[in-house]
């Protein structure tokens, strides 16, 4: 992101789709005590501790520090016990592969596929085992150099997570200015990153850049359903909502996602009717 943001162009681009990201620290990670408790998920007086005791941004900020507060281990503790491990947070309406839950202590990367009749929610595990086959792995030209096993999420990679504190919003603010588009785009249905902190997010944006609102805040459709919801700023801003996504929104809602990517490309608005 910083060479893009450099004067010099480096290559001709034109415009970026950004889903579920982290643009603010604070804003994206608190709207997660609004989005458990609107769903069901935690109980009133959890949520009030959850905003008030403490919120999820000072817990982050506490548990990558190893200083996590003896008030922020109660409320985290009541938030899990409430939410429970049977949830995909990264899609609440998903249904969890529960062979995959119970040989764990703790999920650490939920699946995210959409559930629904046709879904496999236990196809992550397949994939890995699969993927685990020494057959598979020599056809693939597939080398395990510094790791024991192929793995969904893996450790190996040392981020620096104290960066999820450093915000992104001035950057895309940037690539604004300077004339390329920008699609927020959210799957509605994960808590990790809700939607309600993008949407707040990106108004606050064109607050700052003085854009108005050039298609207002409405229904579009894929095929003869409601694919989301969306909000178009200075016709070079946009935020959509995916209906039914989860945080890998093209993951689980491949139909809406294509729509939405489709009309982007195109510079196009998003379907008004099927």
């Amino acid at each position: 992101m910083i060479e893009i943001n450099k004067k010099e162009k480096i290559f001709n681009l034109k415009g970026i789709a950004l889903g579920n990201p982290v643009l603010e620290y604070a804003t994206d990670f608190n709207s997660r005590a609004e989005f458990f408790w609107s769903h069901g998920l935690i109980s009133d007086s959890t949520y009030e501790m959850f905003t008030k005791d403490c919120n999820y941004s000072r817990y982050v900020s506490e548990y990558y520090r190893d200083s996590v507060s003896p008030i922020c281990s109660k409320v985290m503790s009541q938030v899990s016990k409430e939410t429970s491990k049977f949830v995909d947070k990264y899609d609440v309406t998903l249904d969890v592969c529960i062979s995959s839950v119970l040989s764990q202590s703790k999920v650490i990367c939920p699946q995210t596929q959409q559930a629904n009749e046709t879904i496999d929610v236990c196809v992550d595990d397949k994939v890995t085992n699969y993927l685990n086959r020494r057959d598979v792995q020599q056809v693939l030209h597939a080398k395990l150099i510094g790791v024991r096993k192929w793995d969904v999420c893996s450790n190996i990679l040392d981020y620096d997570m104290l960066n999820l504190e450093v915000p992104t919003l001035p950057v895309v603010g940037s690539l604004l200015k300077a004339g390329v588009r920008i699609l927020i785009y959210s799957g509605d249905q994960d808590s990790v990153i809700p939607l309600t902190g993008s949407r707040t997010l990106v108004q606050k944006l064109s607050k700052q850049l003085g854009l108005n609102t050039t298609v207002p805040y409405r229904v579009w459709f894929e095929g003869q359903q409601v694919g989301g919801w969306t909000q178009v700023y200075g016709n070079i801003l946009s935020f959509a909502t995916i209906r039914g996504a989860s945080h890998e929104a093209p993951f689980s809602q491949p139909e809406r996602s294509l729509v939405l990517f489709k009309s982007f490309l195109e510079g196009k608005p998003l379907p008004e009717i099927f």
